[in-house]
């Protein structure tokens, strides 16, 4: 297995760094969205697959740039190459394992990475089979990074493409294979016209079997794909989320960005003023429940998920999307109260990783480590794992901040 070289890696400056060091916990990863350049090149070549370019370098630039559109059905174009190149066990084991040690470099110590295995079939592989070779790569992967000093963990989330109709046969393939490390069930793919109710069978019998659901919504389409993911899909967390702002209206209608902004004492950052906002029933709902949102900024602004963040403050419907990070309205869902996590979603496509997003937020919105502490509790509280685990993760966090504080 290759290690981590500095074409995997984007390179660090001293303050990111520094971010690298503290410990993360990611929710939102999708596997087929996270292989280095160089492993797409050579799997390419072992299986016979055309790529629109043949080195690694050019590859990744590609992929930026393919990925960003402005549209999720776009975007969801570029998986094309990376999921034609891990049709064998062989090949998503060393996606799993090449996986684990970035995230372990990446300054994770627990991550559930979401994958569709019904997507991986083509050289005859079987359900099952596919689900044991990420296993067993996730395994190694914690294997290897163990014996370079990192402690980490990480477990599978099973995707059902919301446009077919295997998903109950993956539900079932989900909770028959919590052995081999899944602790959840997903809906991805295109979700705009294919709402979490059509797989309304499926998310029955995880809830059924107790299985953890979190679900794609209001990321391509609106409210109504929320509200579907939490009636018929009993979701505990929501995959992006951000449009749960077309239920929240700026209280004074047509007012400028800065009219609804106060100040944080002591550090001249900007807060917004939540009192300048008007929640709806569903927004009001998601928010008091506490039920988290697996947001992606990155990803976020080349699908055009989220609303930017002026229109909202100015009370413009519909919003248009958010072009740059700081009309990204992140800071505006934790002003709300929304419980926020940050993710990568697509490392590959999106040219970033979970210390990138925290450099952009430190840049953009002012970050400290205050606030990364507590997006990173708020993802461990809301991670799949028995409440044990949970503490003990909790725990590893509170020391890992301690020390990088010192």
């Amino acid at each position: 297995m290759s290690a981590v070289s500095a074409e995997d890696l984007a390179p660090r400056s001293l303050a990111a760094s520094r971010l690298a060091r503290l410990p993360k916990v990611c929710l939102h990863d999708h596997l087929d969205g996270a292989l280095r350049p160089r492993t797409v090149v050579e799997l390419a070549a072992e299986c016979g697959h055309e790529l629109p370019e043949r080195e690694a370098g050019p590859l990744r630039r590609w992929f930026a740039e393919a990925a960003d559109s402005g549209s999720l059905e776009r975007y969801l174009e570029t998986f094309e190459h990376t999921v034609a190149v891990l049709q064998s066990a062989a090949a998503l084991e060393r996606a799993a394992e090449e996986y684990v040690l970035d995230a372990a470099e990446d300054g994770i110590v627990y991550a559930e990475v979401r994958w569709a295995p019904e997507q991986h079939q083509r050289g005859g592989l079987s359900l099952e089979d596919a689900v044991a070779a990420v296993g067993r790569g996730l395994a190694e992967g914690e294997r290897a990074a163990a014996r370079r000093g990192y402690d980490l963990t990480v477990r599978q989330i099973l995707c059902a493409m919301r446009h077919a109709d295997r998903s109950l046969e993956v539900a079932r393939l989900a909770t028959g294979s919590r052995a081999l490390g899944v602790v959840g069930f997903d809906l991805a793919g295109p979700e705009d016209g294919h709402g979490p109710s059509v797989h309304r069978e499926a998310l029955l019998h995880c809830a059924e079997h107790f299985l953890p659901v979190t679900l794609h919504a209001g990321e391509a389409a609106g409210t109504a794909s929320i509200r579907e993911a939490l009636l018929d899909g009993r979701s505990l967390r929501l995959g992006h989320g951000v449009r749960i702002l077309r239920d929240v209206s700026g209280a004074v209608q047509g007012a400028a960005l800065g009219e609804n902004v106060a100040r944080f004492p002591g550090n001249g950052r900007s807060r917004f003023d939540a009192e300048a906002f008007e929640l709806g029933e569903l927004a009001s709902w998601v928010r008091d429940r506490g039920i988290p949102l697996e947001v992606c900024p990155s990803s976020n602004l080349q699908t055009g998920a989220a609303p930017r963040l002026a229109d909202i403050v100015a009370g413009e419907a519909p919003a248009r999307p958010a072009a740059a990070y700081a009309e990204h309205p992140v800071e505006l869902l934790r002003t709300l109260g929304f419980t926020i996590t940050i993710n990568p979603d697509n490392r590959l496509m999106s040219g970033t990783s979970m210390t990138h997003e925290f450099a952009r937020l430190k840049e953009t919105f002012g970050y400290e480590a205050e606030d990364f502490l507590e997006v990173t509790m708020n993802a461990a509280l809301a991670a799949f794992l028995p409440v044990d685990q949970k503490n003990e993760l909790v725990e590893q966090l509170l020391a890992g901040y301690a020390e990088a504080r010192a």
